[in-house]
């Protein structure tokens, strides 16, 4: 392993919700909207896209609203910035929302294959799930931080279920030290 794992830590997406506390119409928001999304029989929400920064924003009958597919907690404030400024252009009075992340997934590289059989065996079975002819990756439940961790032959890692890019940190040490532990890792 040469470089620190940590170091190659890339948010891949962050999922956050919030809510403006009102009903909507959202047929109507879907008319008056520029670039909304609207088809009820497909998805009961509107989705509206904005471009920079890049996200979707899931706006529901209830006023809930769920933004994915930003690649940074600032983007998320950003994008629903964006779209609360959006919804007053439209006359629906929106106040300060608050915005909590519900999920960040993020991607690192160990820097080295792994033998994932090796790994299951090694790691036990009560924190994995192993079954490549199902799914290539090991999946690998950490209590501490409380994330899910997909780990690859590649060596590459993917981690999701934290609230925190701070979390993914924890799990790539857990996991080095978990591998290094078990003697799979140079």
């Amino acid at each position: 392993m040469t470089a620190d794992p940590k170091e190659t830590i890339t948010v891949e997406n962050v999922v956050a919700s919030t809510g403006i506390g009102q009903e909507l119409d959202l047929q109507s928001v879907a008319m008056d909207l520029e670039g909304a999304d609207y088809d009820p029989e497909q998805f009961p929400g509107l989705v509206y896209r904005t471009t920079d920064p890049k996200s979707a924003a899931l706006i529901f009958r209830s006023g809930k609203i769920v933004c994915t597919g930003a690649n940074s907690i600032e983007a998320v404030h950003e994008s629903l910035d964006i779209v609360f400024e959006e919804l007053r252009a439209l006359q629906i009075p929106i106040e300060d929302p608050e915005v909590t992340v519900q999920n960040i997934v993020t991607s690192a590289d160990l820097g080295e294959s792994l033998n994932l059989n090796a790994i299951a065996i090694g790691l036990g079975l009560e924190h994995i799930e192993y079954e490549p002819e199902q799914f290539p990756g090991l999946v690998y439940r950490l209590d501490e931080p409380e994330v899910v961790a997909l780990l690859f032959g590649s060596g590459k890692v993917v981690v999701t279920g934290g609230t925190s890019p701070e979390d993914a940190a924890a799990a790539v040490d857990v996991i080095v030290e978990e591998l290094n532990g078990l003697g799979l890792l140079d």
